[in-house]
């Protein structure tokens, strides 16, 4: 059976699984009802059986909305945010629908004039629920489908020798629930292997490549190659019978939508524009400020011990101070809790790294499971950070990274942020800093509540998952790939996250 084929049967079973649970929800509903006499007994109750239409209808109603939603098309990767509001909203939609149209349809009849408002409230409540619980299944069942037998997997190749290339090749490897098998790499490099994935030949190679290895889909992830590199390469795959897919860098054009305005008469396109402003960014700040200071109050009691074992276990400060960039440039102090030793810079600045002797027994373990990093609410309390927005960095790398990387100051229009879209996506620590700065501006210019919802909910997960969640330097600057000078020691204390990068780590800058 082709890929194509199980893909079709995944969305017929799905379709047949909620057609299933939403009846199932509704009987449960009307169960409940005859249980729970609320707001009042219910007097000669009609039998299930009378209520067969209004099932149908709402079964029809609810589905149609999900399809409206394009729920039943079977995505690689599944947001449970993303998955919920759909849900949520399809089936909000779908019950009015189907409560409008069975009025219109049963109209006069007793089951529709009779027809309890709880038990409408209840088959709500429960359908969001069955729904949500049959989807995580049914991702389950082909999650093992495809890791026993090797269904639905589909046999991949990427063609690029970029960042680009290196970001989709760390995420189809960090992320096998996406259904891909990574047979090897296609470059003109000279390259063995990328991240321990074979290098299995040159653009030219690949039709052989494809037939050779029974390739189902091609992933072309080369923007520095440019446009005419690109269609040539597709020539190649085309002569196979793959899927192609390109992954260009947009960001190098514009990261938003582009708009229309006028200006007397005049169209004027909007290519750069930010979604937080005005009351956004009031809006924004209220949600810190109410999130953060339900966490310093609900964390204070883990907070109080860390400090306390942190002064216990070695002597100096229990908080890690240091002057980072925020919003406009403007200079603020980040607080974190300390995690080295207090003569931790006495021979100069060092970078961090995850086995640093300088690190205490208890810095060790509260920096991986990010725990130093809590602190950080006090920040977004008092305004000077955010809880989602780009890592904040020190003034001597902004100072360096502003001349070399495209936009890089246009990140310091948002407030800094414990926690953002480029560190979810793993472009953290030795990574590309023009790669983060492109992906903090799709941020800055696609925000939305919902997107820091997401980032958060992330954030946790990789936390708690830390195999698909690896912690950067203690110091969040990416200077492994471009030419910049340690920081000056100017005679502030406790610099312990300013690191003189090592040269075996310094690249040239790709910008």
């Amino acid at each position: 059976m082709t890929n194509q084929k199980i893909r079709t049967t995944y969305t017929i079973s799905l379709v047949i699984l909620d057609a299933i649970l939403i009846s199932v929800a509704f009987i449960l509903a009307y169960q409940l009802r005859l249980w729970i006499p609320w707001p009042e007994e219910l007097a000669n109750p009609i039998p299930i059986a009378g209520y067969t239409g209004l099932i149908l209808v709402q079964v029809i109603s609810i589905i149609a909305v999900l399809f409206f939603y394009r729920q039943y098309y079977i995505p690689r990767a599944v947001s449970r945010v993303d998955q919920f509001y759909y849900i949520f909203a399809a089936v909000s939609i779908g019950t009015l629908m189907a409560v409008a149209i069975s009025t219109f349809i049963f109209k006069g009849d007793e089951v529709i004039r009779d027809y309890p408002r709880a038990m409408i409230i209840y088959a709500w409540v429960l359908t969001i629920v069955l729904l949500l619980i049959g989807r995580v299944f049914h991702q389950l069942a082909r999650a093992g489908l495809r890791r026993r037998y090797g269904i639905g997997e589909d046999r991949l190749l990427v063609i690029g020798t970029g960042d680009m290339a290196q970001v989709v090749v760390q995420r189809i490897l960090w992320s096998p629930q996406l259904g891909y098998k990574l047979i090897g790499i296609v470059n003109g490099d000279d390259k063995k292997e990328l991240l321990g994935v074979p290098v299995l030949g040159k653009p030219e190679d690949l039709p052989t490549l494809i037939e050779q290895h029974a390739i189902d889909e091609v992933i072309i992830a080369m923007p520095e190659k440019g446009h005419r590199e690109t269609v040539r390469v597709i020539s190649y795959c085309e002569r196979g019978r793959v899927s192609i897919k390109t992954f260009p860098d947009i960001f190098q054009f514009v990261t938003s939508e582009a708009t229309i305005d006028d200006l007397g008469g005049l169209p004027l396109l909007t290519v750069r524009d930010f979604a937080l402003r005005g009351y956004m960014l009031i809006f924004k700040r209220w949600i810190d400020f109410l999130v953060s200071a339900f966490g310093l109050i609900f964390l204070s009691p883990l907070m109080l011990l860390v400090a306390l074992a942190i002064k216990l276990e070695s002597p100096g400060p229990v908080f890690f101070v240091q002057e980072r960039m925020g919003l406009d440039g403007k200079p603020f102090l980040m607080i974190k809790f300390r995690s080295m030793r207090s003569d931790a810079e006495k021979d100069g600045p060092g970078w961090t790294t995850d086995d640093d002797p300088r690190q205490t027994k208890l810095g060790k373990l509260i920096r991986r499971i990010e725990v130093d990093e809590l602190p950080n609410l006090i920040n977004v309390f008092i305004g000077e950070m955010s809880l989602v927005g780009p890592r904040p960095e020190q003034a001597h790398y902004v100072a360096q990274f502003r001349k070399i990387v495209p936009r890089y100051m246009d990140r310091h229009r948002d407030k800094g942020g414990m926690t953002g879209w480029a560190q979810i996506n793993g472009l953290r620590g030795d990574t590309s800093i023009n790669e983060r700065t492109k992906f903090d501006l799709w941020y800055s210019e696609n925000w939305s509540v919902l997107l820091d919802v997401k980032i958060i909910l992330r954030t946790i997960w990789q936390i708690v998952d830390r195999k698909n969640g690896q912690r950067s330097p203690e110091s969040t600057s990416t200077v492994a790939e471009l030419k910049v000078a340690p920081p000056q020691d100017n005679g502030v204390a406790a610099r312990q996250s300013e690191p003189s990068v090592p040269s075996s780590r310094i690249t040239q800058s790709k910008s």
